[in-house]
């Protein structure tokens, strides 16, 4: 979903009629940052604020467009007064842009003139006063406006996009607009709930309600007998076209050497799975679901059948952007859609036991893969019993591509606020259990036991989504914004 962009440059209008094509420069700095914004999404650039009242137009302005976030550029020195009633009309979230257009001034040629259109530091304080008093939340992105051209102007050279200062910038700009977008999207999405929690997991356990009020999100509750009607509707060629897209994604096991219940998956097994692959796609395009958490136990019952054919329909959906997330975790199913909103691929993943010999920490599941964040094809596996779990199936073993990575795991607090845990590492190539699962080591700045102290101490819940990428700064943004508490480790 695009996100919908807000901008305004501000400055002082005393200055327009002083100094003769000040106004035209500073229009120009606005222009090129829209131009850049509308990489990211629809931007509504209201142009030049400087007086109050036509800050009290901007407001209304971003209030008729619903914008997500609202870009405040510092162009000139501007009076906290000129600004603070668009902030006062509009609850956008507000990201000031310091961003001046030369590293440094020409001092020989430069006047005042000149000089203004490089003092956007200056009014950063009083602004920042202003809105705190005002209680208003603000973050500054400080550095080089990244321009690729110098103004006729300016006396100063002003192409610095390829300066730290503008790339780092800039890159904060794209990830609050990641951000934006991400809230946005929660705000319209639909998460089907199917079945039920497992039993005795406290942790898994949501209050539907606090989750909407928190994200946005609606919550579809489904039964099986929902899917259980998509399945009657399936046919025999919607069968073929599914086993051949699974052939396609997956490696099929042979018999396991060291587990015995993890076999290759019978012929009956693999069809069932893309029967039921198939009817999990009917319904979830019929009810329009962004995600499904889904988890089924019965005694031994058509339903706990149709459920052992889960997994491989759930990880090709997880594939396609409805993150999938077993045992009821609803909470790991909003991790896994941020993480997939963001690109970042975000696979269903728990503690698989530590590797004190390699200082790693192996992560991983018998539920839904994402494949963005695969080390070649996942193979599939016929299951004879799941662990802890009623019922057998066809489950998913995979390895996680080496390279940086980020968990972000989603819980529950005592006051009832959803808590975002975040934690970068490196996932290497080392053995893992040839059982069904996937898992994958993971080096952690701290060696397993300290990094399990801290983990520990932040009250998750026991599943987490894995990443692709360093993507903690980006993480914390989705936070801030979604005004959800959290934690990095």
């Amino acid at each position: 979903m695009k996100v919908r962009i807000g901008l305004y440059s501000a400055g002082l209008n005393t200055y327009w009629g002083q100094f003769d094509g000040l106004y035209d420069c500073l229009m120009g700095y606005n222009k090129f940052i829209q131009r850049e914004l509308e990489a990211y999404g629809e931007v509504f650039n209201f142009g030049m604020v400087d007086t109050e009242e036509n800050g009290r137009e901007a407001g209304e302005f971003f209030n008729r467009n619903n914008v997500d976030i609202v870009f405040s550029h510092s162009a000139t020195y501007y009076t906290s007064a000129t600004v603070l009633p668009i902030h006062q009309l509009n609850q956008a979230p507000v990201i000031v842009l310091n961003l001046q257009p030369a590293p440094e001034m020409n001092y020989e040629k430069t006047g005042t003139d000149r000089w203004l259109a490089q003092c956007v530091a200056c009014p950063i304080p009083e602004i920042a006063n202003a809105f705190n008093r005002a209680g208003i939340k603000y973050r500054a992105i400080n550095g080089l406006l990244g321009l690729d051209y110098t103004p006729d102007f300016s006396f100063a050279e002003e192409n610095t996009k390829d300066r730290p200062e503008a790339i780092k910038a800039w890159k904060e700009i794209g990830e609050w607009c990641k951000a934006a977008m991400v809230k946005r999207s929660l705000s319209h999405a639909r998460f089907g709930f199917l079945g039920g929690y497992y039993s005795g997991m406290l942790d898994m356990y949501s209050d539907f309600t606090m989750l909407q009020a928190q994200t946005g999100m609606h919550i579809e509750v489904l039964e099986m007998c929902d899917l259980e009607l998509y399945l009657r509707q399936v046919r025999e060629e919607e069968i073929q076209e599914k086993l051949k897209e699974i052939h396609e994604f997956f490696q099929i096991s042979g018999d396991s050497p060291s587990d015995p219940i993890a076999k290759k998956p019978t012929e009956e097994q693999l069809t069932w799975s893309a029967k039921v692959a198939v009817a999990q796609e009917k319904m979830v395009e019929d009810k329009n679901l962004d995600s499904i958490s889904y988890y089924y136990h019965g005694q031994d019952n058509y339903y706990e059948e149709i459920q052992s054919g889960f997994i491989v329909g759930h990880s090709l959906l997880t594939a396609k952007g409805v993150a999938c997330s077993g045992e009821g975790d609803i909470k790991t199913a909003l991790a896994m859609k941020i993480a997939d909103l963001l690109g970042t691929g975000g696979s269903f993943c728990e503690i698989v036991a530590a590797d004190f010999n390699r200082d790693t920490m192996i992560l991983g599941h018998d539920g839904p893969f994402h494949f963005k964040i695969s080390k070649g094809k996942p193979i599939l596996r016929g299951m004879g019993v799941y662990h802890g779990k009623r019922g057998s199936g066809v489950s998913v073993e995979a390895k996680v591509k080496q390279g940086p990575v980020t968990t972000i795991g989603i819980t529950q607090k005592v006051n009832e606020k959803l808590h975002m845990n975040i934690s970068e590492g490196e996932a290497i190539d080392a053995p893992i259990l040839m059982n069904g699962n996937t898992s994958t080591h993971i080096k952690f700045a701290d060696k397993p036991a300290e990094y399990m102290d801290k983990w520990f101490a932040e009250a998750p819940t026991h599943h987490l989504a894995l990443s692709v990428g360093h993507n903690k700064e980006l993480f914390k943004k989705v936070a801030d914004i979604m005004d959800i508490s959290y934690s990095v480790f």
